[in-house]
């Protein structure tokens, strides 16, 4: 057997049998290291595995975390759904627009879509359904609107893609996630907005519009944290990381203080459940970096690359293969995994083609935000379905319906690149 193929193979083994990614990345590591240089080569492991986490950028990923669930608990999301019912009217479909709405709003805070999913469901879901939408139909549209906080900065799984791909200006990439973000969201109200209207959902709707103004002053807190946060980077105030600071400790202004959603009590829970989330991702990025010393010391990883050159030369035909891929796997992993394994061998073909980083980057996070609500594994979707108290099967129906509008937004973004690098380039950032 050879060394390439041990890695692989054993990795694959391990993710059949249903081992934690972390183990399988790791263990994958040590076994390629064995097979192919030697038995004293695995004292690199503890090296590797040092320098897999010791990044100074990776402290942002707790830090957007922990603000993620400080805006959670705070009841932000209760004042954002006030404000987007305000914004939407009293019309059929309307609180399903809403969500939609509200899921774009906090991904601008939490940068994660399991965290944006579960905060939206738990306020949402009662409402959709006493209004009249089936619960599983309400369950698919919160998933696949929490997806776009993958796209929406700060975006953890962007935030992953600065840090391993070298040269890459995290603020070009919070930028140029921007346009496609929205448009993944206006991907999914089309179709939401249809459906409500053919099934006749939200019939029971007597939610009355709220006024505008109070509406958005009651917002404005939580509207402010995105702008705080992207024109700090804008302005040069403060460094992507110094910015997860800052927004922790907005976030703790606003929920101890404002809102008086979060007492000093409260803090105890909220820096565990965040450590604990942080802790699952940081502990695989850690034992990815033996993974990938291993692919990229045996060449594994160029071997891979050119196995894919060598079914097309054509870069269209080689894109469409690689987003096949990433959507495959966006079915069963989740983003941070799938950006650590499948990074370093596709870096090599972005290269031959002379993608842009910050494009590409971009059109990954998009594909892998699809993968987040589409069944088997789904990760949003088996948030909401939880929250709703459904088994996950029963919305699949409804959720292919947004995996195809989204996926039509996607090949936009990749027949026209410049959604994603006009902005970065207004401003002035590398692409």
């Amino acid at each position: 057997m050879t060394p390439s193929l041990a890695l692989l193979a054993s990795f694959a083994v391990l993710l059949v049998m249903g081992a934690p990614i972390a183990v399988a990345l790791g263990f994958a590591g040590v076994v390629g290291i064995y097979f192919g240089l030697d038995v004293y080569a695995l004292a690199t492991v503890g090296t590797n595995t040092y320098n897999g986490l010791a990044k100074y950028p990776l402290i942002a990923i707790p830090l957007f975390i922990l603000t993620g669930m400080i805006f959670e608990r705070s009841g932000v999301a209760r004042g954002l759904v006030e404000f987007a019912g305000a914004i939407v009217g009293p019309r059929r479909g309307g609180l399903a627009v809403v969500a939609v709405l509200v899921c774009m709003m906090m991904g601008g805070m939490s940068g994660s879509g399991p965290a944006d999913a579960a905060a939206v469901a738990m306020v949402m879901i009662p409402s959709m359904m006493r209004a009249g939408y089936p619960r599983e139909f309400s369950a698919s549209v919160i998933a696949a609107g929490a997806s776009t906080a993958i796209l929406i900065p700060p975006s953890v799984a962007l935030i992953i893609y600065s840090i391993i791909v070298p040269g890459v200006d995290l603020r070009a990439l919070f930028a140029g996630g921007i346009i496609p973000g929205i448009l993944a969201g206006a991907a999914i109200i089309i179709p939401v907005l249809l459906l409500s209207r053919k099934h006749d959902f939200g019939a029971l709707e007597t939610r009355s519009q709220s006024a505008l103004l109070p509406a958005f002053m009651h917002a404005l807190p939580g509207l402010l944290a995105p702008v705080i946060i992207l024109g700090g980077l804008r302005s040069g105030l403060f460094t992507p990381t110094e910015a997860a600071v800052v927004a922790v400790a907005y976030g703790l202004v606003i929920g101890m203080f404002v809102y008086r959603t979060i007492r000093l009590r409260d803090l105890y829970r909220l820096f565990v459940d965040s450590a604990v989330t942080s802790g699952v991702i940081m502990l695989i990025i850690t034992l990815a970096g033996i993974f990938a010393w291993a692919g990229a010391t045996l060449g594994t990883f160029d071997l891979a690359a050119n196995a894919i050159l060598g079914l097309s030369g054509n870069e269209h035909v080689v894109l469409a293969l690689i987003m096949v891929v990433l959507l495959l796997a966006g079915m069963v992993l989740d983003g941070v995994s799938i950006y650590l394994i499948m990074l370093p061998i596709l870096m090599p073909i972005m290269q031959e083609f002379g993608w842009s980083p910050v494009w590409f980057g971009v059109v990954m996070a998009m594909n892998i935000a699809i993968g987040q609500f589409t069944p088997p594994v789904a990760v949003n979707l088996m948030v909401t379905t939880r929250i709703a108290g459904i088994p996950l099967e029963k919305s699949v129906g409804w959720s292919l319906w947004l995996v195809l509008s989204m996926a039509i937004a996607m090949t936009l973004v990749i027949a026209f690149p410049s959604l994603v690098t006009w902005l970065p380039e207004l401003l002035g950032y590398r692409t």
